[in-house]
């Protein structure tokens, strides 16, 4: 009958492996999952109607846009927008060319009068700046250069600034001789070219300082200079312009670029007492706050997705290898982990607001994986780590318009990943610390990669990101070490922190084996470093067994002097002991031990080992002692039943483990000049009559482990006996006691 079969007889233990138990565990997880989210994903419902008055505050059930205020926000932002104006280039070079053209075709032509050439002039000039201007508006309108507003803006800028040319000058021109009108064309021109290299905006102001220009040119006739000064004048228009597109654009951008204004989670939506207006009642039930409103599909929605999450824990668990698989107090264990860690992201999301947004990083996500990786597995923790991610993306959500903030999901898969990776094998309780530590570094790489991505965030945001996760690293290394000694005395968990705290040579324990009993403490440590290679060689516990070890003989300090390791320079007490009775005193060590075990606290699977490292194996030494005594005075043969221990058989491989390395160092150190071919028979002998006599039928041992534990305790022992080994060729095989006899006196 295996084991499992045994604990189900037994009704005090049968729940542990009850499939019912697991279901209900399982539903208990779905329940817990659902209740984590749902006042995140679902509103809370209020029976309201307009008229009456909120009998209680409403709060916001998340970061909710404030519609008037962010559209105040927006239209005072816009308000700020400066008009945009543009600086159009504009080409009066070439009016001032063709000015210049007229006046020498029409002053050459003889035979047009004085009175002509002067309303020629006057009929023709205000043409000439008119075509100039629409040729060039048209120009850009052709390119698509401006747009139609700003073309038309430019048209009426520039004509209600068009210049008008006094009376008086139109008399004079037609006196300009063509020499004067050739040195006066380029100083005009390079005078319109320096004036419209300015913003204009007003040319009235640029007028003005054409004079003083035109006077410190080479000019040095006054008629020339007055003519070049109203030519000019009549040359200079404004080139900046109002672009009334391009300012409403950039009001438009301006509007686009003001953050939504948010009402924090939990705050006041209607105080109590408050009337329930017809705004407010529409502002409810956008937010789908009312009853009579609200939808179940939401609802079913979050239903299937936590019942769907709780089947994949469960497909995980079932798949697993572990005892888990089938053992429910470990399954509690695993959900009691997923309730704190869910509990800590729950607590921390309360305090959760928009003048902190980012300080659900503090809440320390790597705790549950840490716990996982100690006490369970670290298979176990990769699947915690992918539930967290995913309740972290969604208890940590601050946006209304989508279920998941993928920030937190991503930074709390690296951080858990980052915790598995540095607290496998964890030895000490600084262990932790550091894990806190890389913890915290992963997460500040993470999320300040995040931040620099999106490149939004002002100085202050990311400062307080970083720092939290910090500060997320730490409460995670102090959690952990805070909770596991209540798992570890809660369920009797014997984790690697735990152990090493075991085998501190300090302990009251090891101390009292190390004074009482020095050959059983010699004893104990050797096969603690047999136990360990060959466990691990297999795939089994190796902390768990050189700990076990240390333990697995402390019943021998009750009475030290009736066994051989620590008989020095005494009579051997059995010699002259009745079998029976010396039987008794053997194997009473194993039940003594366990009850000193219990006096200490120490954890069971230490106790199991102690109590089960002989099985129900045969005391053959003094079980032939009577066997010879009872032929002797002619009784009957003894029943070997009474010489044997009193068990149970090994429940483990960890159990199986101890009890053939303690044998085998018990035997190979009873030979004189043991060498590889002795101590290899020695060991497969061990091994073969253990499992001949069915010591191995409850635990879990294959013949192909057997044979690599054979392997691996040779190679052990040649070395911990190579200074002795002797490879005899021609040598006699020297006479050797009872390895049988010595085992059992040492045992």
């Amino acid at each position: 009958m295996n084991n499992i079969q045994r604990k189900l007889q037994n009704p005090l233990v049968g729940w542990k492996y009850s499939a019912l138990v697991r279901f209900l565990l399982f539903f208990l997880l779905a329940v817990v999952l659902y209740a984590s989210l749902t006042n995140r994903m679902i509103p809370q419902t209020y029976d309201i109607q307009v008229g009456s008055t909120a009998e209680k505050d409403i709060l916001a059930p998340r970061a909710i846009e404030n519609a008037i205020a962010t559209e105040k926000a927006k239209e005072d932002a816009a308000q700020h927008v400066q008009p945009v104006y543009r600086i159009v280039s504009l080409k009066n070079e070439a009016l001032i060319e063709a000015m210049f053209e007229k006046l020498q075709q029409i002053n050459a032509d003889s035979e047009v009068t004085l009175g002509d050439k002067v309303n020629i002039f006057k009929s023709v000039f205000p043409i000439l700046a008119q075509d100039h201007m629409d040729k060039q508006i048209q120009s850009f309108a052709v390119s698509g250069q401006y747009n139609d507003a700003l073309l038309q803006e430019m048209r009426k800028k520039i004509n209600e600034q068009q210049y008008r040319i006094p009376e008086e000058t139109f008399y004079k021109m037609p006196r300009l001789p063509k020499e004067d009108l050739a040195l006066m064309e380029p100083v005009a021109k390079d005078i319109v070219t320096r004036l419209m290299n300015d913003q204009i905006m007003e040319a009235q102001t640029v007028r003005a300082k054409v004079a003083e220009l035109v006077n410190s040119s080479t000019l040095t006739k006054s008629m020339s200079r007055e003519m070049v000064q109203e030519i000019v004048r009549a040359a200079i228009t404004p080139n900046k312009f109002l672009d009334q597109k391009g300012t409403e654009t950039a009001k438009g951008h301006a509007r686009d670029n003001v953050k939504p204004v948010f009402v924090n989670k939990n705050d006041v939506l209607v105080s109590k007492g408050e009337p329930i207006t017809a705004d407010i009642y529409q502002r409810l039930s956008s937010l789908d706050m009312l009853q009579d409103e609200a939808s179940y599909w939401p609802r079913i929605g979050l239903i299937i997705m936590v019942l769907m999450l709780a089947i994949a824990v469960f497909m995980f668990v079932r798949q697993s290898t572990l005892s888990i698989s089938s053992n429910n107090v470990q399954l509690v264990m695993l959900l009691l982990i997923i309730i704190i860690n869910l509990l800590g992201m729950k607590l921390f999301s309360l305090v959760q607001n928009l003048d902190y947004p980012y300080i659900g990083l503090l809440a320390p996500t790597a705790m549950g994986v840490m716990l996982i990786v100690i006490l369970l597995d670290e298979k176990l923790a990769f699947m915690g780590a992918m539930l967290f991610s995913v309740m972290a993306s969604m208890i940590f959500n601050m946006d209304h318009l989508q279920s998941f903030d993928f920030r937190y999901g991503l930074v709390t898969m690296a951080t858990s990943f980052a915790a598995i990776f540095s607290i496998q094998r964890a030895g000490q309780r600084s262990t932790i610390l550091k894990a806190g530590v890389i913890v915290a570094l992963m997460g500040m790489l993470l999320m300040g990669s995040l931040l620099l991505i999106e490149d939004h965030e002002s100085k202050r945001n990311m400062l307080f990101a970083l720092s939290f996760i910090v500060g997320s690293g730490l409460l995670t290394a102090v959690f952990v070490i805070g909770l596991l000694p209540f798992f570890e005395t809660a369920f009797g968990i014997l984790s690697p922190l735990k152990l090493v705290e075991l085998s501190n040579p300090n302990h009251p324990l090891l101390r009292k084996l190390l004074t009482e009993t020095p050959g059983t403490y010699h004893h104990s440590i050797m096969v603690g470093n047999l136990a360990e290679t060959a466990a691990e060689a297999i795939g089994a516990d190796g902390l768990l067994c050189r700990v076990g070890a240390y333990y697995h003989d402390i019943g021998k300090t009750k009475r030290p002097a009736y066994f051989i390791e620590n008989q020095t320079n005494i009579e051997n007490p059995h010699d002259k002991m009745d079998p029976e009775l010396s039987k008794s005193i053997i194997v009473a060590h194993a039940r003594d031990g366990v009850e000193m075990l219990k006096e200490y606290h120490i954890p069971k699977q230490i106790r199991d080992i102690a109590e089960q490292h002989h099985g129900t194996t045969l005391l053959q030494f003094f079980y032939h002692k009577a066997k010879k005594i009872a032929e002797a005075a002619g009784e009957p043969t003894p029943d070997e039943q009474e010489y044997r221990y009193d068990g149970p058989l090994a429940q483990s491989k960890e159990v199986a483990i101890v009890g053939i390395a303690d044998c085998v160092e018990a035997a190979v150190r009873s030979l004189r000049s043991p060498n590889m071919e002795q101590i290899d028979s020695m060991v497969r002998k061990i091994i073969k009559g253990r499992l001949d006599d069915g010591q191995f039928n409850d635990c879990d041992l294959t013949t192909k482990e057997l044979d690599q534990i054979a392997k691996t305790l040779n190679e052990t022992l040649l070395g911990i006996f190579h200074s002795r080994i002797e490879y005899p060729t021609n040598l006699p095989a020297a006479s050797q006691p009872s390895t049988t006899q010595n085992q059992e006196k040492r045992s």
